[in-house]
């Protein structure tokens, strides 16, 4: 039953391919601080870890910083499909990352801004969350996707 769990899950974060090219399979080596894997990878299996242990509350803080669009894009469907029943507290720079939470509390200076509903927060006239929807857009269609802020 566990290993079914756990083939399950595998499946879920699109890591079955990556575990059956290993020669090792379920049973590679893992080494220190994951490093034989890509950064991709290694955030997927934690997400993995919170499928497998159930997890009630999740914390992604700057999850999805350092690796590609595809592998956030697979991180946020499957949090979107698989944890329903869980609270996600995402910490994130990138508007896709957080365009499908509940809330987003937008924070300028170390001070709350302005918290609500993504599509409530850009339909507010001045709003900070609007802003860098509009700036993320208008950076992606010319190819630059990173905002700083």
């Amino acid at each position: 039953m566990a290993l079914m769990g756990l083939i399950e899950v595998l499946g879920k974060c699109q890591l079955r391919e990556a575990i059956s090219e290993k020669e090792e399979g379920l049973n590679s080596l893992v080494m220190q601080d994951g490093s034989n894997w890509s950064l991709g990878q290694r955030q997927l299996f934690c997400l993995g870890r919170a499928l497998l242990k159930k997890s009630q509350i999740l914390v992604l803080d700057e999850a999805t910083a350092s690796i590609d669009n595809a592998t956030d894009s697979i991180i946020q469907k499957t949090i979107r499909t698989e944890l329903t029943n869980c609270t996600v507290i995402t910490v994130a720079h990138r508007i896709p990352t957080v365009m499908d939470c509940t809330k987003v509390l937008s924070i300028s200076d170390g001070k709350i801004v302005e918290y609500d509903e993504p599509l409530k927060l850009m339909s507010m006239e001045g709003s900070l969350f609007g802003q860098l929807v509009k700036e993320y857009w208008s950076h992606s269609a010319s190819g630059s996707v990173y905002l700083e802020n």
